[in-house]
């Protein structure tokens, strides 16, 4: 584990990370979109549990690869596990005022 990092900045370089993943159809990142539902660090494991806005989402496989990926680039960080859940359903009240803003959808 990368000792020069608590455990809570590794949770903040989590989030970080996870906002450069794009969902290509919306434009927008998983984390604009409310798609992850919670990011733990323990040691040089990093845990997300995300969605996707249907259960049903061809892009659920890139998505998650996608996450896998970028969490991977954070120093520290030896473990990688991205769970894909659907409870609760999302909804497009998870999603931040910005992307609600570029997608037209009122609060």
């Amino acid at each position: 584990m990368d000792t020069t990092r608590s455990a809570d900045e590794h949770v903040s370089a989590a989030w970080e990370a996870l906002s450069q993943v794009i969902d290509p159809e919306l434009g927008l990142s998983i984390t604009d979109l409310g798609l992850i539902y919670r990011v733990e660090v323990g040691g040089s494991t990093v845990q997300v549990d995300m969605t996707t806005t249907t259960p049903v989402c061809p892009l659920s496989s890139y998505l998650t690869q996608m996450a896998e990926s970028k969490l991977a680039e954070i120093p520290g960080i030896d473990f990688v596990v991205v769970e894909l859940v659907h409870a609760p359903l999302w909804s497009p009240e998870m999603m931040t005022d910005h992307a609600r803003e570029v997608l037209g959808v009122s609060s």
